[in-house]
């Protein structure tokens, strides 16, 4: 083994490939760590306004229902310690939102988006460099392994002078690859230490790029045989990576989405603002019979009291039967997508470079699932909000600047 490390050490190939995996994981981290601190400053500059915002509004209101008109509350989705290393779905699903009293389908799905050519390039990340650079290293680093000494006159001495053939490529495929794992992921490990990340977690995900090199070697060794050419063994393996970093990830995604179909969200909230304007001009029963299908409780509340024609209360159930009527297909949506990361899990067992990517959206809690529950606490938080102005609204209570700057509900994402 020290002979294959000196004899390594003198391959100035093995530095080169050595070198730009350190430099392509280095830059990885830097970009996640500065994309998280950004995001982690803009969530909090966001929640300083929101207070000030809301105290001026407020302060600036007479009645209940003007306050739940023009009082925005911000919600908010913080990234983990570890997301530097997979930005993941935050790249594509909003992590941010300011929503109303208003109906939420129209707020949830008028996102700021960021550019979906960009998104659908991804992100230049550990997880980037991990499950796509990663395996192109190895076939760089081990095409010509056998082949090259072939080449040279050099296979059946080195072969002979070994107690076992097989061992000594093994041995020296182990000492090329192991060293691109430390040169990947000290950077990885550097910049866990700097945003505190879990020691456990990275740990976890130091273990899967072992095992994802361990596959691309195993597979590399396999393709790449000494009685063939050094050009066909590269040219075979740039032709495998191709296929199962590139071409089957597509594949897959593309049949995932023909199998399960989503609604747009723009009929979502076309649907939702459809059913809001249409209210103007319908009679007031037609209004309250849905909404007290949801909140009975209100049912004693409901008695027309504004001889002007119109009342707060109508107005916010009305918003609330918008969003009943959008309600399919927004519950279609959702189950949708959660229909399509399922068969993405499922569909990363063939597809490695996926499954890699994946993995380490879990453990940097980026995944669609993280975006999921992100949107179900939006909706919780919202319902909290509805509850809170309703009790002060169907019960005409007394406006109260400092009572609603004092009492009313605060987004907090700690509980998820």
């Amino acid at each position: 083994m020290m002979r294959e490390f000196k004899f390594m050490l003198r391959d100035k190939a093995v530095w080169v490939w050595l070198s730009l995996a350190f430099v392509f994981s280095l830059a990885a981290v830097s970009l996640g760590l500065n994309e998280v601190s950004q995001q982690n400053a803009e969530i909090a500059e966001l929640k300083q306004l929101d207070r000030a915002e809301r105290r001026t509004n407020l302060a600036a209101q007479a009645d209940w229902g003007s306050a739940a008109y023009y009082t925005f509350h911000i919600t908010y989705d913080p990234p983990s310690d570890f997301a530097y290393a997979a930005i993941g779905q935050r790249d594509v699903s909003p992590w941010k939102h300011r929503i109303r009293m208003l109906a939420l389908e129209g707020q949830i799905y008028e996102t700021d988006a960021n550019n979906p050519d960009f998104a659908l390039v991804g992100r230049f990340d550990f997880a980037f460099v991990a499950s796509l650079i990663a395996p192109l290293l190895v076939v760089l680093l081990l095409f010509d392994l056998r082949s090259g000494e072939q080449v040279a006159g050099r296979l059946r001495l080195i072969e002979a002078s070994a107690a076992s053939g097989a061992k000594l490529w093994w041995s020296r495929a182990g000492l090329r690859v192991s060293a691109l794992a430390v040169a990947l992921c000290v950077p990885l490990i550097a910049g866990g230490l700097v945003s505190g990340a879990p020691i456990l977690t990275l740990a976890f995900c130091v273990g899967a790029v072992c095992v994802y090199l361990a596959f691309w070697t195993m597979l590399t060794l396999l393709l790449a045989p000494a009685t063939r050419t050094g050009a066909y063994n590269l040219t075979t393996m740039l032709g495998t990576w191709l296929l199962l970093c590139a071409v089957v990830p597509a594949i897959l995604t593309q049949l995932i989405e023909r199998v399960v179909p989503l609604p747009d969200g723009g009929e979502i909230v076309l649907a939702q603002r459809e059913a809001v304007n249409d209210a103007w001009d319908l009679p007031r029963e037609a209004t309250y019979e849905p909404f007290l299908q949801r909140y009975p409780q209100w049912a004693d509340h409901t008695a027309w009291n504004d001889e002007d024609g119109f009342e707060w209360k109508w107005y916010y159930a009305f918003q609330q039967v918008g969003d009943q009527t959008a309600e399919p297909l927004s519950q279609s949506y959702r189950v949708g997508q959660a229909r399509r990361d399922e068969l993405a899990r499922w569909s990363s067992l063939i597809s490695p470079a996926t499954l890699m990517q994946r993995t380490m959206e879990r453990l940097a809690g980026t995944d669609m699932q993280a975006a999921i529950d992100y949107e179900q606490d939006v909706r919780q938080f919202h319902g909290v909000l509805r509850d809170w102005y309703y009790a002060r609204l169907f019960k005409a209570e007394v406006f109260d600047a400092d009572v609603a700057i004092e009492t009313i509900p605060t987004f907090d994402p700690v509980g998820r």
